[in-house]
Parts: C-alpha cells; structure tokens; sequence
C-alpha cells in the first residue's frame, strides 16, 4: 500500500512538472507592445540597513534609460540608517534625477515595510507605482518594459518575476537554486490554471488605482505577505493582475548559514498561514524526495522513479535556463537534487511553529496570514 501511495504523489509531481514546462512556455510567449505613451513613474524603494551590495543596487535605478518622467524616494525609519548615506552619495552622482529620501519614524503598522510604502505613496507625484526591495537590480530598460505593459488599459499590477543571485555564503547558493527552479515553477503553474490572482515577489508595479480599490495600505498592514493578499486583493477587487515579462535579479546577501535556515523557516511558516491548501499541494512540486521514497519502498517502480527524474529535469531547465537564464543552475546543475532534498526539510518543518523573527523582533503568525508583535 506504501508502493502505490508514493507511486500516485510521484505520478501527481511528473503531471505537475508538464504543467510547468508548459506554462513556462506559455509565459515567455507574451511580451508588451512597442511603448508608445512613456507615462511618469515614481520608484518607491524602502530601505533598512546596509544590504550586501545596496549602492550597486540602487544605482541600477538611477541609471534607468526612459522615455518619460521618473522619480525615485526612499524611506528609511531612523535619519543615522547608514543606508542614508549611499543615497546621498547617489543623488550627488546622478543631480539630473529627481529623488527624495522621505524619514518615517517608527512604524504603527505590524508591518513596517507596508508603512513605508504608505508614506511614499502619499508622497510619489505620479500615478504610477514600481514598488522594490533594497536588493533588487535591474537593467537600464525595466521602466520601459513594465510602462510598455501597462499601456494595457486592463492592467492595473504586475508582479515581475526574479532571478536569485547569490552571496558569498554558501547556503544561499541552495536556496538561490531553489527559487529559480521550483519557487517560479508554482507560480507558472498557477498563472496556466486560474491566471495571475495574487502578486509575489520583491518588485510590484501597480497604479495608485488599485491601492485605492483595496482600500489603500491599511488594508494589508497586518500581512507578513503583503505581497500576495495585495494581487489576491487587487484581483479580488476587479483589477487586472499579470506576471511581467520584465525578469529582476534578486541578490541573496551573506546571511551565515543559521540566519538563511532562519530565513527560510519564516518564508515556509509565512506561506502556510497565508496559503494553507496551496502550502500542502506543494508536495507535488518536488518529486526527488518522492522518488527517493518510492525507490526504497517499491523498488519495482524504478521506471516511474527514472520518468520523474527527467521530468523534474527537463522542468528545471525550462524554468532556470530558457525562463530565467540563470547561470548558477547552468554552472553547478549537480545541486539541484541536493537543495530539493533541503527544500523538502524545510517544507516539512514549516508545518511546526507558529512564531517568526523578522528584522529582530518576534511575531506571532495568525491562521489567515495576518501576525502581531509579540513582546521582547
């Protein structure tokens, strides 16, 4: 009985994977109009702290070659954050582009990102909204790509897809090989079944429209995934929602190992209080585990064993290599299989426990996504 329950899970992964592949396909054969209507933009980047890189990062955003009008503001919640002072050197650099450093005190709202994109919406001239993380790089064409898509009347936020970069530490190049092979997966299979009703990922662009329909960045402040409700919310509100073509490149950092098991634990705790049934479901993205299992239980399987391997392969490659061009993946295609076996661990972990630490302080996760502080 063992043999044929783990035989169906393997054979639910190998149908999993040809979605996939399909939906990667599916994905790469859209791509914006010519940009005819360079509409102006405001770059909203809040920041904490001194990332690995941040100046390289930043300065990918000045350097931006557009058409039309854009800004850029920061937010930093302390004015002696040494994150301060690479923006000002920054906005020395480059005096031509109009940037503001907006200080936002200590955040009322749970979540503290979420107050610092309300004060820079509050404060952004423009109408349209290209929301990043301080680890996030670009090339000098991402705000004419994502104006060129939202010349669709129909769309009001798009979430770009990432290419994790790591650091020099050595388990970010694990969960690096992760997200550019089985975290976009889920997200591809999604956009083939129901299309994009959630956002993900650390650049959003959206039109203060859809904020305005949701009912504003109250609305989510109490999400650890402000992320996903703010597209589950924006779709649910009757606002188009889409996967950009536009791929950013998300660098890790150098968290020592215990701080990226850390991260990792809150990410998988995070996505089973906000998605629960989509949590369990992503059994069948991973078949390695499976096929291991199904290997030492029904040894007589082997041929189902060696079809999920080339369909986890042939997956992988379709979504890293011809999606994503990641060279990590191309580079050391031999640690795959290892950081899927350290996926699955942490997938089962994230079943246990109910409390994160984020930036320092301690939270208490709530069954539908929301969390509070919890005292130091």
């Amino acid at each position: 009985m063992l043999g044929w329950l783990l035989a169906a899970l393997v054979t639910g992964s190998v149908v999993y994977c040809c979605l996939v592949i399909i939906g990667a396909r599916r994905y790469r054969s859209v791509r914006p109009r010519p940009l005819l209507n360079a509409e102006p933009i405001s770059i909203l980047k809040p920041l904490a702290g001194l990332d690995l890189g941040l100046e390289s990062n930043l300065r990918t955003f000045f350097e931006q070659r557009y058409e039309g009008e854009f800004e850029i503001l920061f937010a930093l919640r302390d004015p002696s954050d040494p994150a301060a002072g690479v923006v000002s050197r920054l906005q020395a650099e480059y005096p031509h582009v109009p940037s503001r450093l907006i200080v936002t005190g200590e955040p009322p709202y749970p979540n503290a990102k979420v107050w610092s994109l309300h004060q820079m919406t509050l404060a952004a001239r423009y109408p349209l909204l290209a929301m990043s993380d301080s680890d996030i790089r670009v090339t000098p064409d991402f705000l004419s790509t994502v104006a060129a898509e939202f010349q669709d009347p129909a769309l009001h936020l798009a979430t770009c897809p990432y290419r994790a970069v790591p650091g020099p530490a050595f388990f970010s190049q694990f969960e690096a090989i992760g997200m550019n092979t089985e975290f976009l997966s889920g997200i591809l299979a999604a956009r083939l079944l129901e299309g994009m009703k959630f956002a993900v990922g650390p650049t959003i662009v959206a039109r203060k429209s859809a904020l305005e329909a949701i009912g504003g960045w109250d609305r989510v402040k109490d999400y650890l995934a402000e992320d996903f409700v703010l597209g589950q919310f924006a779709d649910q509100a009757g606002c188009g929602v889409a996967l950009s073509s536009y791929v950013i490149e998300h660098h890790i950092g150098a968290a020592p190992w215990r701080a990226n098991f850390a991260h990792r634990l809150r990410w998988c705790r995070s996505t089973r209080r906000s998605r629960p049934a989509g949590y369990v479901g992503q059994l069948f993205t991973n078949p390695t585990p499976l096929l291991l299992l199904l290997l030492w239980a029904a040894p007589a399987w082997w041929p189902l064993c060696a079809l999920a391997a080339a369909a986890r392969a042939a997956m992988a490659w379709e979504v890293s290599q011809r999606t994503l061009n990641d060279p990590l993946c191309r580079r050391r295609p031999f640690l795959i299989p290892l950081e899927d076996l350290l996926s699955f661990a942490f997938w089962c972990a994230g079943f246990f426990g109910n409390t994160i630490v984020w930036r320092g302080r301690r939270y208490y996760l709530l069954r539908d996504g929301r969390f509070r502080l919890l005292p130091s």
